[in-house]
């Protein structure tokens, strides 16, 4: 995968930001992202604008579509997103040394860590309707979570490209393993649906007491409880209030299917697994070397192993109750 980002200087951001017209004042500023290169421009005459350079070699162009036509969807049903400026031909996606980037209107808000529940119970009917909009769209090209694609590729993935020291890799595929082979079962015939794939608390900005969904990079087909056990975190008792709050709000809307959230430990560790290969595959990415200064060593393998083992426990103990 090719994912060097050096190309990307000021004169090209801001040869980017003026695509669509106008002109940049020279001020512009990084945004928070590891996947992709994000930044806010300053124009000369009118709002700022972001302009989101997509990571070369990660998604077709046809992927990159069906994220901007879903957000599109969403907007006209009226649900809070930031969709992505078009030119006088709809088009929204663009090039620039050989880069695929878009530009975005800038929307003012603030992130909340901690949500409250009248912020929950507002999300809530968002969220049940945006999964109404995203049910609909059946065959958008994007990636289906389950333990081949989440699980045994990343650890395919991991084994041939020798990311795994030699004395740890053998437990870490038995647990990986016995982990996708418990949750496989859990999956059979579960609803999947188009939807955001990635709705934790930093990818909602909030401007007042209005909530905008950000960043559906991730967007992929997932049973409905992936969008809210990511809101929700934790397995706690605070989480599982959180997310009786959510569901509350959730089911005024549209139903949900309560035996579902048997997904919640599973997905939480196929999660765990995707990730490592997530880092992996850009690890010549400076910007992940100085993100993740421990990933691959002996240390930080240990830690994993650890912690699947400990989601290995907690399917196991779920399934007893089944």
């Amino acid at each position: 995968m090719p994912d060097n980002f050096l190309e990307i200087l000021p004169e090209v951001i801001f040869a980017a930001a003026e695509t669509l017209g106008g002109r940049c004042t020279g001020r512009f500023y990084a945004l928070n992202a590891l996947e992709n290169r994000v930044y806010d421009i300053e124009m000369e005459e009118g709002p700022h604008v972001v302009v989101k350079f997509y990571r070369p070699g990660r998604w077709s162009r046809a992927a990159i579509q069906a994220e901007h036509d879903f957000l599109k969807a969403l907007e006209e049903s009226e649900i809070p997103v930031v969709a992505p400026l078009s030119d006088g031909n709809g088009q929204t996606i663009f090039t620039i040394n050989e880069v695929m980037f878009t530009i975005f209107p800038k929307r003012p808000g603030r992130l909340e860590p901690e949500l409250t529940a009248e912020q929950l119970t507002r999300l809530g009917r968002f969220m049940a309707r945006l999964h109404t909009v995203g049910a609909a769209v059946k065959d958008a090209p994007r990636l289906r979570l389950d333990p081949e694609t989440y699980g045994r590729e990343p650890l395919k993935f991991l084994k041939d490209g020798n990311f795994i020291p030699m004395e740890l890799a053998s437990r870490f595929e038995t647990i990986v393993t016995q982990l996708c082979d418990a949750v496989t079962p859990r999956f059979a015939g579960v609803q999947y649906i188009l939807l955001h794939g990635d709705c934790h608390s930093g990818n909602i900005l909030w401007n007042r007491d209005e909530p905008y969904f950000i960043d559906f990079d991730d967007m992929l087909y997932a049973p409905p409880v992936q969008d809210i056990w990511m809101l929700t975190g934790a397995d706690d008792d605070y989480g599982k209030e959180q997310r009786r709050i959510l569901l509350e709000a959730y089911e005024e809307i549209r139903d949900f299917d309560a035996t579902t959230m048997q997904l919640i430990e599973p997905l939480r560790a196929l999660r765990m697994i995707h990730f490592s290969a997530w880092v992996a595959r850009r690890w010549e990415d400076s910007a992940f070397k100085a993100a993740f200064p421990d990933y691959g060593t002996e240390r930080y393998w240990q830690e994993q192993i650890e912690a699947l083992a400990l989601q290995l426990e907690k399917v196991r103990y779920d399934a007893s109750d089944l």
